[in-house]
């Protein structure tokens, strides 16, 4: 898939918001750590990708009720949904420096069409050293989940599966989307939010 980017500007891959807060003394220690520890652009962002993939439990895998949205937040607690986790992974990059965007799927929420769809969010980097944007899925891995690292063919957490119309967004935004955002701002219970709130559709 031809992935296509919302702005021309890489700067506006690079901002600070209200959800990538980037800012924070939390965000920027561990980012200093993450980046002592590589040897370049591409370790840091594979360092900075595992890191959020596997020290960050996704709040459905370990069934809890806590809902977290803001980069820090989600350091501080240790867990989110994709939605947080994203944010997550985009403040580490971004303040090193490096562009970092959304991107969204549409998927179902369980393994087949009668369970619904959800939107799931993930995230795209710039990559200067190789001139390239590759798309990384940080959502967490388990049974059947094994998103890796790669410059050159995506592993993300889940394959499209047209047959059952999912689908990939082929934009690469800026910020957050707006429905991802206000979901986890206006519910108290991510379990029953992930059960019957999540966006089906940008």
């Amino acid at each position: 898939m031809e992935l296509t980017c919302e702005s021309s500007n890489l700067d506006d891959y690079l901002e600070e918001t209200e959800e990538v807060d980037y800012g924070h003394f939390s965000i920027k220690d561990i980012t200093t750590e993450l980046y002592s520890q590589s040897l370049n652009e591409i370790e840091f962002v594979k360092s900075a990708f595992e890191f959020v993939r596997d020290n960050i439990s996704h709040s459905w895998d370990i069934q809890s009720s806590r809902i977290t949205c803001r980069a820090s937040e989600v350091l501080f607690f240790k867990e989110g949904i994709c939605y947080a986790k994203s944010n997550l992974l985009c403040a580490l990059l971004r303040c090193q420096g490096i562009p970092t965007g959304f991107c969204y799927q549409r998927l179902t929420l369980g393994d087949t069409p009668d369970t619904g769809y959800v939107i799931h969010a993930l995230n795209a980097v710039y990559l200067r050293s190789i001139g390239k944007w590759i798309r990384l899925d940080a959502r967490g891995n388990k049974l059947g989940v094994d998103a890796q690292f790669s410059l050159e063919e995506e592993k993300l957490a889940f394959p499209i599966r047209e047959l059952y119309d999912e689908m990939d967004y082929p934009v690469i935004y800026t910020t957050p989307n707006i429905k991802t955002t206000t979901v986890l701002l206006q519910n108290s219970d991510c379990t029953s939010m992930y059960l019957y709130g999540l966006p089906s559709d940008l």
